[in-house]
């Protein structure tokens, strides 16, 4: 189909044609979610979709369209740099939409959330390529995307403590994974803390669960421990720069979980001993 068709959506508000089944309209929006060219991918297959999803078009059909998107997230895995990632990484944010929209509606069965949300994550943590944005054919994201998918399972009804714990520890293998020759430029730090505070919010984790978690991180973030052969903050980058957004989004962000207070002091230590000379902290 042209693309004069889908400029012609776009211009209708995104209103669902009715000279074409729904199958067939969202059967070629998924295949063009892997477009190189922005417009196409980003431009209207995404905000198509998403519309389309928000407005409750696919309420019958959630979990056959979700599916879909699950097996978006193996074409081309273990891959890097090259033109497969924009299918992947835009099935992650659909496949977080129809999280969504379950959120609100309650629309699926709790095994079916637990089966995407173990298949987006397992992608999340196999993704070899984090490229931002790409000269020419836009954002790539899959961090940031990755991350936005992983806020919705946050805060779905069928998780709690012990599935929000593991959604922290899989921020945390992602951070700490990530190649020192690939660093998170692209505002992929903000969109992982926001995803954290989707988890906080929750409030079924508490202190004693959260300052290991930021202690492993800020052991990670920490480019002063002693004489190195390599750049210490090229290694150091994401946990670090994590840490700071963390900070941020705790000090600042809107609907503070009941947390806050304590996590924010756990945070602040991680800080300062991780920017010492700066701070004129003595870590002896």
């Amino acid at each position: 189909m042209s693309i004069g068709y889908w400029d012609q959506v776009q211009k209708a508000g995104f209103e669902v044609p009715s000279d074409r089944p729904l199958d067939e309209l969202t059967a070629e929006l998924t295949a063009m979610l892997g477009s190189t060219r922005p417009e196409v991918r980003d431009g209207t297959a995404f905000p198509a979709l998403a519309t389309w999803i928000a407005n409750g078009v696919y309420d019958d059909l959630l979990a056959g369209l979700g599916d879909g998107m699950v097996a978006g997230l193996s074409v081309g895995l273990g891959e890097d740099g090259t033109d497969s990632v924009f299918r992947r990484s835009f099935s992650a944010l659909i496949l977080g939409a129809c999280i969504e929209r379950d959120n609100e509606r309650h629309l699926l069965p709790g095994a079916k959330i637990l089966e995407w949300g173990d298949r987006a994550m397992t992608w999340f943590l196999a993704e070899r390529d984090t490229r931002g944005y790409v000269l020419e054919k836009g954002w790539a994201h899959t961090v940031a995307h990755g991350a936005d998918t992983l806020g919705a399972l946050a805060e779905s009804p069928h998780l709690a403590g012990p599935e929000h714990t593991v959604l922290l520890d899989i921020v945390a293998e992602r951070l700490l994974d990530q190649p020192a020759d690939a660093p998170l430029a692209s505002g992929e730090p903000d969109r992982l803390a926001a995803a954290v505070m989707q988890v906080l919010r929750r409030n079924t984790l508490g202190v004693d669960t959260l300052e290991p978690w930021v202690h492993r991180l800020g052991a990670a973030a920490n480019p002063y421990r002693g004489v190195v052969d390599h750049d210490p903050y090229a290694l150091t980058a994401a946990p670090q720069a994590f840490l700071r957004a963390l900070f941020l989004h705790l000090s600042l962000g809107h609907e503070p979980p009941a947390v806050r207070p304590d996590l924010l002091l756990v945070v602040i230590d991680a800080l300062r001993m991780t920017n010492a000379p700066y701070l004129r902290v003595d870590t002896r």
